[in-house]
């Protein structure tokens, strides 16, 4: 299928678990788009996109999938944190979705926590109504310190009441956190107050990705001169995934599904929380003694985004 009438705008990214979701960008850009470690939406300007291109986007959709008797099961909004559009446009949006896709199972989004703070528990009920109900959130870390060195826009306490008013709104809450972002300085506190976070807000889904120093990023410049960050090794990254893992908390409100299998994973973990937290804590010690104590060259890391 190589035919399809969408010409997004380019680069377009998504999480991993929407690798076969029809992607329509709502949006273009991030609204923040100032997180030092993040190059994916530097080179655009934070826009939303006019109704009607959306509308014809689907309709050319519709009929791509018709012609081969086909049709999505599930939608992602693009680009980067498209809950930041207002909630009446989103709104419309899903009612074009689903009078051209009356099947479709859901709706997925990239937010961030001052994304969610902003809008009511009505407009978010009414987005998840209508099955805009899977928020992918970065938290990233769980210590104020890094999130303030590395501009999130918002505190751990505020990334706490955003996932759980998500949650209390009828979302599904997808949690990202990178691992190495404190580096080796602040590996310790990044661990122990990330752990804290996922136990608090208790995520439906939990994913690792191991921080990568995009080259042209001020995260990178800092990587670079060595100050006053420090990357770590592969054998401290993957002692930071168990000893997170290692903190999250037997007492969870729900089964927390476990992937740690974005691009920048070298190697993939897959499990439930917190039932199987011993067995993926075993995989991680059997490969300990394997991996690499050498020091990485930022300059020669592989951009992972």
């Amino acid at each position: 299928m190589f035919d399809f009438p969408i010409n997004y705008e380019a680069p377009v990214f998504r999480p991993p678990s929407e690798a076969n979701s029809l992607l329509i960008q709502v949006t273009l850009g991030c609204s923040h788009n100032q997180c030092t470690y993040c190059g994916m939406y530097r080179t655009k300007k934070f826009q939303i996109r006019p109704i009607a291109q959306i509308k014809r986007d689907l309709e050319m959709a519709k009929s791509y999938f018709e012609r081969y008797h086909i049709s999505p099961a599930k939608i992602f909004f693009c680009d980067g944190d498209a809950l930041a559009a207002p909630t009446d446009f989103l709104l419309e949006c899903l009612h074009s979705v689903h009078a051209h896709f009356p099947n479709l199972q859901r709706v997925g989004i990239y937010a961030t926590a001052m994304n969610i703070l902003q809008k009511s528990d009505s407009e978010l009920q009414s987005l998840s109504t209508l099955k805009l109900n899977m928020a992918y959130l970065g938290l990233e870390s769980g210590h104020d310190e890094i999130l303030k060195m590395v501009v999130k826009g918002n505190s751990a306490q505020e990334m706490i009441e955003a996932s759980l008013k998500i949650k209390r709104c009828g979302w599904k809450l997808s949690t990202i956190l990178m691992i190495g972002l404190g580096g080796k300085e602040m590996s310790g506190e990044h661990c122990l107050s990330s752990a804290e976070i996922v136990n608090k807000t208790s995520p439906n889904f939990f994913s690792y990705l191991v921080t990568t120093p995009v080259p042209g990023t001020p995260y990178h410049t800092m990587i670079s001169r060595g100050k006053p960050l420090t990357m770590l090794n592969e054998r401290e990254e993957l002692w930071e995934m168990r000893t997170i893992l290692e903190h999250i908390s037997e007492q969870q409100q729900n089964a927390i599904i476990f992937r740690a299998n974005h691009v920048s994973n070298r190697v993939p973990f897959a499990g439930t929380l917190p039932r199987d937290r011993a067995r993926l804590v075993a995989e991680i010690d059997d490969l300990l003694p394997l991996a690499s104590t050498r020091q990485k060259n930022p300059s020669s890391t592989i951009p992972c985004l």
